[in-house]
């Protein structure tokens, strides 16, 4: 790749913006999308060679973005929406990405959600994706129709980092309920490792192959609240129901990263348990 690489990262925000930075250290012209004013107005101290605003599902906000580009990265969040945004940022949007950039190199980040197991099976880019939920569904159809056009699909575990840490944040505001026996498995990642492995991967990874991106230890509800309560010094939260509302679907499955380490990238926080102590060493 060319060292002046024009770079357009669609979501510029807890992922794209730490990824813009990097790349423009790496001598990347890059241009960021975000969906509203507002988030366009906080990045205007970043020095971003362009800042694009509006819906990455609009045409007419295609158009005015332009298609010269050699790297595109869709790393854009639903925003906590249901279907209809599934479907305006990434089957939409990725369809409109696949169609105007068809000859960039392209990145779609997409969910290890996309995995249905619920027995704590280990999964790999091998198991077929069976999605619980219908938004998951369309993530699914949205990576297939990016594989198919050269793509490379990053499936991201679940995601937590500065300032930001569902779990860890209910636990510490005492919310945290352990469901049932707390044994279902869940899939974490660094946004510090996160970040690196889509750097790696420009690079690094295969158009239309798919790389799970986590770290290397999934870990049971009861062991992650456990480990809470010993670096808080707090006790257990309580045992309730199963929450089986989820918005992606209630699953558990240790998702495998083997394929992504054999390309040459490890996670810095092999496990949550590293992550969350470097987050959080001031609370010690």
């Amino acid at each position: 790749m060319k060292t002046r690489s024009k770079t357009l990262i669609i979501g510029c925000g807890y992922i794209g913006l730490p990824l813009a930075l990097q790349l423009q250290e790496k001598g990347h012209e890059v241009s960021g999308w975000v969906r509203s004013a507002t988030t366009a107005a906080s990045l205007a101290g970043h020095r971003l060679h362009r800042i694009i605003t509006g819906s990455v599902g609009d045409p007419l906000t295609w158009k005015q973005a332009g298609d010269d580009y050699d790297l595109a990265i869709h790393c854009a969040s639903s925003g906590r929406g249901g279907v209809e945004a599934y479907q305006e940022v990434f089957k939409e949007g990725g369809s409109l990405l696949n169609r105007h950039l068809a000859q960039a190199r392209r990145l779609f980040v997409s969910s290890t959600s996309v995995y249905g197991e619920t027995k704590g099976e280990i999964v790999t880019e091998k198991t077929l994706p069976h999605p619980p939920t219908m938004t998951g569904k369309i993530l699914s159809m949205a990576e297939l129709d990016a594989l198919l056009s050269g793509a490379t699909v990053v499936r991201s575990s679940g995601i937590y980092g500065p300032k930001r840490g569902v779990l860890f944040d209910k636990f510490c505001r005492g919310e945290a309920v352990i469901e049932g026996d707390g044994s279902h498995w869940m899939n974490l990642i660094h946004q510090r490792d996160l970040v690196a492995a889509l750097v790696h991967l420009i690079t690094s990874g295969a158009p239309g192959e798919i790389y799970n991106a986590t770290d290397d230890t999934p870990v049971t509800q009861l062991e992650f609240y456990q480990w809470c309560s010993e670096f808080l010094h707090q006790p257990l939260p309580p045992h309730g129901p199963v929450n089986l509302h989820r918005k992606r679907g209630m699953t558990s499955k240790r998702v495998s990263n083997a394929k992504l380490r054999t390309t040459g990238w490890k996670p810095v926080y092999p496990s949550f348990r590293e992550g969350l102590a470097a987050d959080h060493a001031g609370r010690l």
